[in-house]
């Protein structure tokens, strides 16, 4: 099947929950996409507010019908099923994919958008482990560089096409790790856009924050303590920047004594092992902390310091333990 704009529906799309302005001149806006609750916070005009919002939200129902993983007309979904046939996607797609490329080749190794295969074995919802054989079957079609993403001239509009294309049949791309930091950036853009100063975008962890609160108080975003879902460890004041978390308490299940989280490692196909429960990353881009967030993580404590000093798109990078102690890079 061809690039199209297919309509999927998407769960719990017309669940949207708009409050105020309160007290303090805050309008707050609600949502479901990408599997999580969405929260937009903003001061400003209200109607401009409401304007903003609603292009926001738009823009992820695109956004969710392009990257998904099990919607069937996605982009992502169409090039996993194509069995190594070339596949036209959206431009934003093709960007997107490029840039996550990126990542993984600086990322050493432990990042990897081809874990698709390994990821879809697991079910993290009902405690499912898969066999050592199957995950072994999965990990030979594991190597981000068998996807190829390029564009051509001569579309049907006299623009150009991008197209993607999985060397390996049985190669399967998944963005999970990487797509909701692509999109609050784009979400941020569509804000500005609007005229709107101050505002946080909340992508279930993935946030964020322009501008300051009335009185030029900054954001605030809390460190999870992984000992308790509704506790912090502390706090990171953040101004026109992002800050993404990793954690291994974010799916996961527990079976005879063992931990096993949704963080895989390349090179095994199970929960990698670290000493960090939890790894938040500050940058200008929220591209930037997401896509380097699940590899501090994967590194843990002392290399993911390392790390985190040695790239300086990384502004701050902060390690809790499962302890709940916090280590700052």
């Amino acid at each position: 099947m061809d690039f199209d704009e297919t309509y999927d529906p998407i769960p719990l799309e017309d669940a949207v929950q708009t409050m105020g302005p309160d007290e303090r001149g805050m309008m707050t806006e609600l949502f479901y996409a990408f599997n999580t609750v969405i929260t937009l916070q903003a001061f400003g005009d209200p109607a401009r507010c409401r304007a903003a919002f609603g292009d926001a939200r738009a823009a992820c129902r695109t956004f969710e019908r392009r990257l998904s993983r099990t919607l069937p007309h996605s982009d992502i979904a169409r090039l996993n099923a194509a069995e190594g046939r070339p596949v036209r996607i959206a431009p934003d797609t093709a960007a997107l994919l490029r840039a996550a490329q990126g990542y993984c080749a600086d990322s050493e190794g432990r990042f990897d958008i081809t874990m698709g295969a390994v990821v879809r074995l697991w079910n993290f919802h009902d405690g499912v482990i898969p066999t050592r054989e199957r995950i072994d079957a999965a990990l030979e079609h594991v190597d981000w560089r068998t996807l190829k993403v390029w564009e051509e001239s001569g579309g049907p509009d006299g623009g150009g096409q991008a197209f993607a294309q999985l060397d390996d049949p049985l190669a399967a791309v998944d963005v999970g790790g990487i797509a909701k930091g692509w999109i609050a950036d784009a979400l941020a853009d569509a804000l500005t856009a609007r005229g709107i100063d101050a505002f946080i975008v909340n992508l279930g962890g993935n946030v964020v924050a322009h501008g300051e609160k009335p009185g030029g108080v900054a954001w605030r975003i809390g460190l999870q303590d992984p000992r308790d879902k509704e506790g912090v460890v502390g706090a990171v004041a953040v101004r026109d920047a992002s800050a993404v978390t990793s954690g291994v308490y974010e799916r996961c299940f527990e079976l005879d004594g063992t931990l096993y989280h949704h963080i895989l490692a390349p090179e095994t196909g199970c929960p990698v092992e670290t000493d960090a429960a939890g790894a938040t990353v500050l940058a200008r881009r929220s591209l930037d902390a997401e896509g380097y967030s699940t590899t501090l993580l994967a590194l843990g404590i002392e290399r993911g310091c390392a790390f985190a000093r040695e790239h300086p798109a990384i502004l701050a990078a902060y390690f809790v333990d499962a302890d709940g102690n916090v280590h700052t890079a």
